[in-house]
């Protein structure tokens, strides 16, 4: 009786401690690192006004938008609801701002009210205080690139400029626009 009573004791403590080494060695869920954190800039109630210029994706004309951005669940991304007016009328647009850190890239994904769909990811780094994001897509049929350059002015402002790059390799602006932070 007294060897099984040993026995027992015996394995009881090794389960313990198998237990113990196992929550020791358990994995940690990830954290954010300072390129996730650096996404927080966007945080907050945004104003913006521009101009969208005439070309490929319609007419040109004056645009005004409110942007409301805040931390995902986590915070590995910024969600972004705008609402705004342009010249094809009213607009509404959800877009996601992520860091891939395998990629080591930044990442935009956006939807919108005028079935724009993106089919691919444009990718972005940031130096001092400029984004730059780029893409390859296709409109009408034909491929093209794109590109993204918000400047930071403050903490509470920046510049959005978007542009395409024509068949003769120049980039052409489709849309300037100055963003205001307002909360």
């Amino acid at each position: 009786m007294k060897r099984t009573f040993n026995m027992l004791a015996t394995c009881v403590m090794a389960l313990v401690a198998g237990v113990q080494f196992a929550a020791a060695q358990a994995p940690q869920a990830p954290q954010p690192g300072p390129e996730h954190e650096r996404l927080g800039y966007f945080v907050g109630k945004w104003r913006a006004e521009g101009e969208i210029k005439p070309g490929p994706m319609g007419p040109g004309g004056k645009m005004t938008s409110s942007d409301s951005c805040e931390w995902f669940e986590g915070r590995f991304s910024v969600i972004c609801r705008a609402e705004g007016t342009g010249p094809m009328g009213p607009s509404k647009n959800l877009g996601i701002l992520g860091y891939s850190a395998e990629g080591k890239v930044y990442t935009y994904y956006g939807v919108d009210n005028s079935n724009m769909a993106m089919a691919s990811v444009p990718r972005g780094t940031v130096r001092g205080d400029t984004w730059t994001y780029t893409d390859e897509g296709t409109m009408g049929g034909q491929k093209f690139k794109s590109r993204v350059t918000i400047k930071e002015l403050s903490p509470t402002a920046y510049t959005f400029r978007m542009e395409m790059q024509g068949s003769d390799g120049k980039w052409m602006p489709l849309m300037e626009s100055r963003n205001s932070k307002v909360q």
